[in-house]
C-alpha cells in the first residue's frame, strides 16, 4: 500500500449529525407554527426530510423530542461584575436578545400551557427551567454577601419580580421590549430589596 494513500472519509456520520440537527430545527419551527398540541412526529419528519423511523430511533416519543429541541435554545450566561445592577442589566440584556433572536418567545407559552395538564412534560422541563434561573439566583446571593441587598429575602421571588415584567409583555402581550427599559426596571425592583437606611435590626 502506498504511504500516500488517503483513508476514505465516511459520509455516513456527517449525514447523521445533519439529520439530527434538521429534526431539532424542524421541531422548533413546528412548535412556533402549531404549538405542542399541533406538533406531530410525522410533521417533523416531513419538515426535516427524514423518515419517522429515523426520529423514533433517537427519541422514544414526541415529548422527548420536544424537550431536546427546547434544550438547544440558549439560556442566561453567568455574569459576575461585582455589582448587582450591572450583573442584572447584562443578564436581562442577553435575555432580550434570546427572546428576539430565537424561537423562545413563541415556544415557551405553548410549553407552559401544555405543562399545566401534562405531568410528564412538567417532570422533564422543570429541571431545565430551574437550571436556567441559577445565574440570576447566584448573582442575588453574591449581592446578599456584599450587603447590596437585604439578607431576609426570598431570592426566588426577587428573580420573579425581575424577569416577570419582561415575560408578561413578551409571552402574553406579544410585545418587543426596548432594551432602554431594562435598567429602569431593575432599579425599580432594587428599591424594594436594598437595605433600609437607619434600620434598627
Amino acid at each position: 500500500m502506498s504511504s500516500n494513500a488517503q483513508t476514505p472519509v465516511s459520509a455516513g456520520r456527517p449525514r447523521s449529525e445533519e439529520a439530527h440537527q434538521a429534526i431539532l430545527d424542524a421541531t422548533l419551527a413546528l412548535l412556533v407554527e402549531a404549538g405542542f398540541s399541533g406538533l406531530t412526529v410525522e410533521g417533523v419528519a416531513t419538515r426535516a426530510g427524514v423518515g419517522k423511523a429515523t426520529i423514533y430511533r433517537r427519541w422514544p416519543s414526541k415529548l422527548h423530542l420536544v424537550i431536546e429541541a427546547f434544550r438547544q435554545l440558549p439560556g442566561l450566561a453567568e455574569v459576575d461584575t461585582g455589582d448587582l445592577v450591572e450583573d442584572l442589566e447584562q443578564m436581562l440584556g442577553s435575555y432580550l436578545r434570546i427572546l428576539n433572536d430565537t424561537p423562545l418567545a413563541a415556544v415557551m407559552p405553548s410549553l407552559a400551557g401544555e405543562r399545566a395538564h401534562n405531568p410528564e412534560l412538567s417532570e422533564l422541563i422543570d429541571p431545565i427551567l430551574r437550571g436556567r434561573r441559577k445565574p440570576v439566583l447566584r448573582a442575588l446571593e453574591r449581592a446578599v454577601e456584599r450587603g447590596e441587598v437585604r439578607d431576609d429575602l426570598d431570592l426566588e421571588l426577587v428573580a420573579d419580580l425581575i424577569f416577570g415584567p419582561i415575560a408578561m409583555r413578551v409571552f402574553f402581550a406579544g410585545a418587543r421590549i426596548n432594551p432602554k427599559l431594562v435598567r429602569p426596571a431593575i432599579e425599580l425592583v432594587l428599591k424594594g430589596i436594598t437595605p433600609r437606611a437607619g434600620a434598627s435590626d
